[in-house]
């Protein structure tokens, strides 16, 4: 049975950790040059029930515990003013909730539970067609091509796997903008404090700009807006930033000030709530390939619990992998259509002109989340 994973991110690794766990070999092909092409983004909450209980199956909850930050799950919730609207300090040192670890950790973590042949760098998948004996021939960018028996599609927003499932197009629902403030501890002792260990929100009229503590002593600034007609690269600007912060509070826009290199802009999108597939042999998808949410804290957490719920099926049923993806299918299909409704709402809530006040009765009227990680 030669499993062929595409896509080297979170849940395409922890999948071939966990097959690997249980003795069944995978290639997961990545197109990426390298482990460090590219910056994997800012850190995690991991949630005890998806993406905690993922690495447990994959025999790492040790490794992933001396890891974790306890401390990042603190947030605070402020007014374009900075008044402080909520403030969550979890319990020192408790690893009872939703520590955060930095992605790069976590992904370093998975690869290097693996063995170092399981990884093919440099593989962009370009198509993928049905053999008539079974399984798939697939076609990489440069020409290359192998086969495999079964196919997974771990490849993201723009997976090329989906397309053999389904023709479900996107929908633009916001646009995030990204900026990196490095060593702020010694070169922004202020924003150091106004951010604290874990996670700053400054919630105003139809926007957000938060601000996010990295394991390696960096602030990650995330800027949400309200899906729009304007170009993206109006966004690549401080200058066009800072005007639309223009009547907050200076302390809190230094955060754009302080950024290290031009702003980094892309739209999020969103798949269709409930959508579904028809079962086809030798096929299927996880992650957001197959249910990309609005990135309110779920996305990464479903992309690992998605791999371990199809592994465990895989192992249990090796010799009718078709009905093991069928039966992990539908459990996907149920588990993660309410969790795309929440995701839907949370992000509708953040991005309003009431989103202040919404907040502040969602964190009252339930154990506090933390910010929003993926």
């Amino acid at each position: 049975m030669r499993i062929a994973i595409t896509g080297g991110g979170l849940g395409g690794l922890t999948l071939a950790r966990i097959l690997h766990q249980h003795g069944i070999d995978a290639a997961v092909y990545e197109r990426q040059a390298s482990p460090s092409a590219r910056p994997q983004g800012g850190s995690l909450d991991l949630h005890p029930e998806s993406g905690q209980h993922a690495l447990a199956e994959a025999g790492l909850a040790g490794r992933f515990r001396s890891q974790a930050r306890p401390e990042g799950e603190e947030h605070r919730i402020v007014d374009p003013t900075g008044r402080i609207l909520v403030h969550h300090e979890p319990q020192p040192g408790s690893f009872s909730g939703r520590p955060e670890i930095d992605r790069s950790a976590l992904r370093d973590l998975l690869l290097d539970s693996l063995p170092g042949d399981t990884v093919v760098w440099r593989h962009r998948l370009v198509a993928a067609t049905p053999r008539p004996d079974g399984g798939w021939e697939l076609m990489f960018h440069g020409g290359h091509r192998t086969g495999c028996d079964i196919l997974i599609g771990a490849d993201g927003a723009r997976s090329i796997v989906r397309s053999l499932l389904t023709d479900v197009q996107l929908s633009y629902v916001a646009t995030l903008v990204e900026l990196n403030i490095k060593d702020v501890d010694r070169r922004h002792p202020d924003l150091a404090e106004l951010v604290g260990p874990g996670n700053l929100w400054c919630v105003g009229v139809n926007q957000i700009l938060a601000a996010q503590r990295l394991g390696d002593g960096s602030l990650r600034v995330g800027i949400s807006l309200r899906a729009d007609d304007r170009p993206i690269d109006t966004y690549r600007s401080k200058r066009a930033l800072l005007d639309m912060f223009g009547d907050w509070d200076p302390r809190l826009t230094a955060l754009i000030e302080a950024g290290d290199s031009a702003p980094t802009p892309r739209p999020i999108e969103a798949m269709p709530i409930g959508t579904r597939w028809t079962s086809r042999p030798g096929i299927t998808l996880i992650g957001d390939a197959a249910h990309l949410m609005p990135p309110v804290g779920e996305g990464a957490n479903q992309a690992m619990l998605d791999a371990a719920e199809l592994a465990s099926r895989l192992a249990a049923n090796p010799t009718d992998p078709d009905s093991a993806i069928r039966m992990y299918e539908e459990a996907m299909f149920t588990r993660t259509h309410p969790i795309a409704e929440m995701s839907a709402r949370i992000q509708a809530m953040m991005l309003s002109p009431t989103a202040a006040e919404d907040i502040i009765r969602f964190f009252t009227a339930q154990p506090a989340e933390p910010a929003p990680a993926d």
